[in-house]
């Protein structure tokens, strides 16, 4: 089996609901998604997927959904006044978790047809989360 791994940096903001630690106040991070793909054969130019390919599709989509946003519960109460600010959001259905956001990432990757094993969500340097099927 061979694999290959794309790294992408992006911001966000997030805070977790049902929480008695800091997380419960707005808050951000220096956030790092890590892709995995897998393949059992080399394609005819030798790779599994094009680094590159995966940049286009899936960093484009961080970049556009989940960069400088607020990733929140669509049931947080700050949800309605942050919308009437005009804040970027991405809402979830769950609480947003870097365990919830590295799944989201993992089912984003899987919908644009790559054959993704994990996503990897680094919060800060020393703390992550990881989604695998």
């Amino acid at each position: 089996m061979f694999l290959v791994t794309r790294e992408i940096d992006f911001c966000y903001g997030h805070r977790l609901l049902n929480y008695e630690g800091k997380c419960r106040h707005l808050h951000g991070h220096n956030g790092k998604a890590i892709i995995t793909v897998e393949a059992e054969q080399l394609d005819e130019r030798g790779m599994v997927l094009d680094f590159s390919d995966i940049k286009q599709v899936v960093a484009t989509w961080i970049d556009d959904n989940l960069d400088h946003r607020m990733i929140l519960c669509k049931d947080d109460p700050a949800v309605p006044i942050l919308q009437e600010m005009g804040e970027p959001l991405y809402l979830l259905d769950v609480n947003p978790t870097a365990e919830n956001i590295a799944r989201v990432i993992y089912e984003k990757t899987r919908d644009a047809g790559f054959p993704i094993v994990e996503a990897r969500l680094w919060e800060t340097p020393k703390c992550f989360a990881t989604y695998r099927e």
